[in-house]
């Protein structure tokens, strides 16, 4: 028997695993097959946004599997302990179909499970999915990795992209195995984990995913290299969940816009460098396995941090008096989504004005974003902090006022997530603390009471984080 193994890849179209077991079914006729996928119990013992997200969208895809007659099983605890369920209800199970994952954590659980299938004699066969090119396709002449992304893209543009591969399980239902493994507790958990959530996301399912994918082709790729950092628009494709879940394969992303690439449109090429940095940090962490815990840049690995109980809650919090950075964490905490241009803008002022160790914010990220990806993630974080590759210089340290100026010149992101200033007019909105203690009350704003004011000075901040850096 054939198990299908479905992990972050939650579709059944343009699926490179489901492709391959598809083929064999076509060609042996007593070949049977199961789809099931893995609860891990580690990842359902911590409540937060991103893992909420996730599990949700699990739900919305058995139901997905269901409706195509397809029937997904699940299988719970640690690693040993769901596969050697798996093992014991499924004695005859031979080959395991899946889409690997190459980077860290990942990577070693899914070492970890081939060594232990295949040791029960199982077959295992992996696929590259995720990305366009694995961390091994894309590499200078000599053979070595890229470790800046301009000249990376530059080569990874070049090469051809893969296509989407046609998928139509639904056709082989027939040919599904009946499997006795307990059910009914493992949806019970599932369906208590997802309970538990503050925050229930409506539009979770595949087909969500490309009328997403329409609506940005013909709404925003046009003018998206001019748009995207804009904070107070739609101006992002805001594919990322459902890249994240899978919901949707690069590939697919690819195709649909593959005529405006071809035109050099503008708006298309800037959406493809940022597909390409999925692929450049997925290199690096595969090739830096520490890149969650480590700085890439060996001179900084030894930076004094600081640590700030009460700074560190109004961060999180966005009370922090810097409405371009309350905004930006406001918008993480209610939707777990951020836009870009935020990321940067709260990292930056964790990192440098607060002087916070950057893996403190890239941890609450992995929490709070449901698109988190555990490389890029790392990567952008060690980009902002001026440890990693192609990191942003030491000496350029992001100015909250700056950059509320630039992305939100009327304020208006600001007074979306941040209501209290919802009547402070354009002249103040970037800077409130510079309020006249008589206008306070005239724009419902008393500083310290409805709003805080920054309890640190930006260009003191700046100094300050610039000096220890260039002493390190």
């Amino acid at each position: 028997m054939k198990v299908l193994w479905f992990r972050r890849d939650l579709r059944l179209s343009d699926n490179r695993a489901m492709y391959e077991l598809e083929k064999v079914l076509a060609e042996d006729s007593d070949a049977t097959w199961v789809a099931i996928f893995h609860l891990d119990s580690s990842f359902l013992n911590e409540q937060c946004l991103h893992h909420a997200y996730f599990f949700q969208n699990v739900k919305a895809f058995e139901e997905e599997c269901e409706s195509n007659g397809i029937h997904l099983y699940y299988i719970y605890g640690d690693v040993h302990t769901a596969f050697s369920e798996l093992i014991y209800y499924v004695p005859e199970l031979s080959d395991v179909y899946f889409n690997e994952d190459e980077a860290s954590e990942e990577a070693n659980r899914d070492t970890e499970i081939s060594d232990y299938l295949s040791g029960k004699g199982v077959k295992m066969h992996p696929f590259k999915d995720a990305h366009f090119h694995d961390s091994s396709e894309v590499r200078k002449k000599d053979g070595e990795y890229y470790e800046v992304f301009t000249p990376y893209f530059k080569k990874w543009r070049t090469l051809q992209k893969p296509r989407p591969y046609p998928c139509y399980l639904a056709k082989w239902k027939d040919k599904q195995a009946s499997l006795s493994i307990p059910q009914t507790k493992k949806k019970d958990i599932l369906h208590d984990y997802i309970n538990q959530s503050d925050v229930h996301w409506n539009a979770i399912y595949e087909r969500d995913a490309h009328t997403r994918l329409d609506w940005f082709l013909k709404e925003i790729l046009i003018g998206y290299d001019e748009e995207r950092d804009k904070l107070e628009n739609d101006g992002t494709s805001k594919l990322s969940p459902f890249i994240k879940t899978g919901r949707i394969s690069v590939r697919t992303i690819y195709d649909n816009m593959a005529s405006s690439i071809e035109e050099g449109r503008r708006g298309a090429e800037a959406f493809l460098t940022e597909l390409a940095w999925r692929d450049f940090y997925n290199m690096i962490h595969v090739h830096y396995p520490h890149l969650k815990k480590q700085e890439l840049k060996e001179k900084y690995r030894n930076m004094q941090w600081k640590f700030n109980e009460e700074q560190w809650e109004k961060w999180k919090q966005g009370e922090t008096g810097f409405p371009i950075v309350d905004a930006a964490m406001r918008q993480l905490n209610s939707e777990g989504w951020l836009h870009n241009r935020g990321r940067m803008i709260a990292a930056s002022f964790l990192v440098k004005d607060y002087l916070f160790d950057w893996r403190r914010g890239e941890d609450y990220f992995r929490k709070q974003l449901i698109d988190y990806d555990s490389s890029s993630n790392p990567g952008g974080w060690q980009w902002a902090a001026s440890t990693g590759t192609d990191a942003v210089p030491y000496f350029r340290v992001f100015s909250p006022t700056r950059q509320s100026e630039r992305f939100d010149p009327a304020g208006t992101y600001i007074k979306r997530y941040i209501p209290e200033l919802k009547d402070v007019p354009v002249t103040y909105i970037h800077e409130p603390w510079k309020i006249d203690s008589t206008l306070q009350e005239q724009f419902h704003c008393i500083l310290n009471q409805d709003y805080p004011k920054p309890d640190i000075d930006h260009k003191a901040a700046r100094n300050r984080a610039i000096n220890i850096f260039k002493g390190v």
